[in-house]
């Protein structure tokens, strides 16, 4: 049996500019790692999207996931994900179904639980929305971009027990 897997995604968009990033911190057995990332000419949508599905890659079918969120589109984006697969398919939406066809995929077989957090000044969700805010900056000037959090800024990251 898979050890449960703790997620924390946080994306930001810039709907003038069309250029966004997200920031994601995955907890599985005590082993912590993460991710950034953005893209530019994007709609928030479709940053919430990628921010899920670099989330879910890797994991085994029948693994518990917790989402946790205070964007409110990966909130949405990720309990679709969670609804029976007809209900889920039911309720994608019909734009970015490249996307949604990734997501969908990734996570079929997994058990994910969605909670909706605020976003306080320290944590998970604002270390996220930090690195997020890293992915937009990046994109904006370069493009595409997506690349691990550095360890040693993880290892200053203080996750919630539980």
């Amino acid at each position: 049996m898979t050890q449960p897997v703790r997620l924390w995604i946080e994306t930001t968009h810039h709907a003038a500019f069309r250029y966004g990033g997200w920031g994601l911190v995955r907890e599985q057995g005590g082993a912590i790692s993460g991710q950034a990332g953005g893209e530019r000419n994007i709609t928030a949508a479709r940053i919430d999207l990628m921010a899920l599905i670099a989330a879910l890659q890797g994991l085994a079918p029948g693994t518990a996931v917790g989402v946790t969120s205070a964007s409110p589109g990966v909130v949405a984006a990720a309990r679709i994900l969670a609804a029976p697969s007809a209900a889920g398919q039911e309720g994608a939406p019909a734009a970015d179904l490249d996307l949604w066809a990734q997501a969908l995929t990734l996570s079929a077989g997994l058990v994910l639980t969605v909670r909706p957090a605020p976003r306080p000044p320290t944590g998970p969700a604002a270390f996220c929305f930090a690195w997020a805010e890293v992915g937009q900056d990046k994109a904006k000037g370069q493009g595409r971009f997506s690349a691990a959090i550095p360890r040693p800024n993880l290892s200053k990251l203080v996750l919630p027990a539980g």
